[in-house]
């Protein structure tokens, strides 16, 4: 019989975005992962009081990059919508 967390653990994509306003150009990727390693990186993301978005889609474009690569400009406006949402919810807009 097949260990449905384990397979849903497996199937986990996870990326970090990081953007400082006036220091960088656009979001960049500071972390990503597949599986166990997404389930930690959401795990430590969400102890530390970072906002998570759960995306399946654009977590597996964002996934392509490479760490430290800015997302390209054809990602600007999904990842802006979050970046609103975010802020929107946690009071800063």
């Amino acid at each position: 019989m097949p260990d449905t967390e384990n397979e849903q653990a497996s199937e986990k994509i996870a990326v970090a975005l990081q953007y400082e306003l006036g220091k960088d150009p656009a979001p960049r990727v500071t972390a990503k992962g597949k599986g166990e390693l997404a389930a930690r990186i959401i795990e430590v993301a969400e102890a530390a009081g970072v906002h998570v978005e759960r995306n399946e889609p654009l977590a597996q474009t964002l996934s392509q990059l490479e760490f430290d690569q800015q997302i390209p400009p054809e990602l600007y406006k999904a990842v802006a919508e979050i970046i609103k949402f975010i802020f929107r919810k946690t009071g800063q807009a």
